[in-house]
């Protein structure tokens, strides 16, 4: 009778929610599992600032996603079903949902977070933690999860205290984030108001003031011990997300929605994928291209058609999804329709760098991604 080896340990570079996740997965399978994160802690890009788990582009509740991966929504967190949207005139369009349209949680490495909830997980599934250890080799028993490589998005912002009720707000405007949004959350008397800019690091500054004045003038916004953050992130489509071997997820591959910014959904869905297909001995890049690639897809069609699109357009399009299920609107945006298949070769091709900003040289540039990037 042959007696198989031992399945071999499994290295994870990077204690993000993408690394974190394949981490659990793995462990929770039996395997020998350890995660190198070459911070000190979790969380290390955030300073428990609110974020946005997204819950539209898919017809299953990212809740019930997690929990078919393993993990327990233990972090806090808050389902948002209704939030206000202003148009390009600065008019308030009240956008909802018959289900939560995004779940409100923090990111850091506090008490609550998204972030230390994943890590307590990870240690109670038995994965080994080293922290400030960093690894330059590369084999086919390892995961590549180290974050963004480069900034396609940048957000700068403040967290602050408020005696605001809880609400969420969105706002477009090329003064307020060139090509992005501005957004503004609150929720039990703590606050996070921020310019999410696809272009015009240089003049991050700037677009955060008129974020402010903004908010200030059309939400009502009061802001109290107020604290600055930022943050960056990278946006692409890679064609195999395979690295001497490994595989690559979260945003280390790239993966994340071209037209929102939005990652967290990506990260965990990478990292449960290539868990699946070490265990299973089958192949991630199969793998992620039948489960990520539509959507990421269509991510990348709609940025083209929105950085392509008038403001009257674009203030319809908010204006019908007003009329209806917000939900049902966001997720038919991300439907693999005619359109965006023929649109995605040419957007495609358009970024080919992504969405790389020209203003951000990285000469006397104080941008987020200068100040604090990976390529520091």
């Amino acid at each position: 009778m042959t007696t198989l080896p031992p399945p071999r340990e499994i290295s994870i570079v990077g204690a993000g929610p993408a690394g974190l996740t394949c981490a659990i997965v793995l462990a929770k399978a039996g395997r020998q599992v350890t995660v190198n994160e070459w911070h000190g802690d979790v969380g290390h890009r955030f300073h428990d600032d609110f974020q946005g788990l997204e819950n539209w582009s898919d017809s299953q509740d990212v809740l019930d996603e997690l929990a078919q991966a393993g993990i327990a929504a233990t972090f806090d967190h808050h389902g948002v079903s209704e939030g206000t949207v202003f148009d390009s005139r600065a008019r308030p369009h009240i956008l909802r949902g018959t289900r939560p349209l995004f779940y409100l949680l923090r990111r850091g490495s506090a008490a609550g977070t998204f972030d230390r909830s994943l890590l307590a997980q990870a240690e109670s599934a038995g994965v080994t933690l080293r922290f400030n250890t960093r690894i330059d080799r590369r084999s086919p028993d390892m995961v590549l999860a180290a974050g963004p490589r480069r900034a396609d998005i940048i957000a700068v912002g403040k967290i602050f205290d408020t005696p605001m009720p809880d609400g969420a707000w969105l706002a477009l405007g090329s003064d307020l984030a060139p090509y992005g949004y501005a957004y503004l959350l609150v929720r039990n008397g703590r606050g996070t108001v921020a310019s999410c800019m696809f272009s015009g690091f240089r003049d991050q500054a700037r677009h955060l003031q008129a974020t402010l004045a903004f908010f200030e003038r059309h939400a009502g916004m009061v802001m109290l011990n107020a604290r600055p953050f930022g943050g960056f992130g990278n946006v692409r489509h890679p064609r195999e997300a395979m690295q001497g071997g490994a595989p690559v997820i979260g945003e280390h591959a790239g993966f994340q929605d071209a037209l929102a910014g939005f990652g967290l959904r990506y990260a965990v869905r990478s990292g449960r994928l290539a868990a699946e297909s070490l265990i299973g001995g089958t192949s991630y890049r199969a793998a992620w291209h039948r489960h990520l690639a539509p959507a990421l897809k269509a991510g990348i069609a709609n940025r083209f058609l929105f950085n392509n699109t008038g403001r009257q357009v674009l203030d319809l399009l908010i204006g019908h999804a007003a009329q209806g299920d917000a939900g049902l609107a966001l997720q038919r945006a991300y439907r693999p329709t005619l359109i965006r298949r023929m649109v995605f070769p040419l957007a495609r091709r358009r970024y080919r760098a992504m969405l790389a900003d020209p203003s951000c040289d990285h000469r006397d540039c104080a941008c987020v991604w200068c100040q604090h990037g990976a390529h520091l």
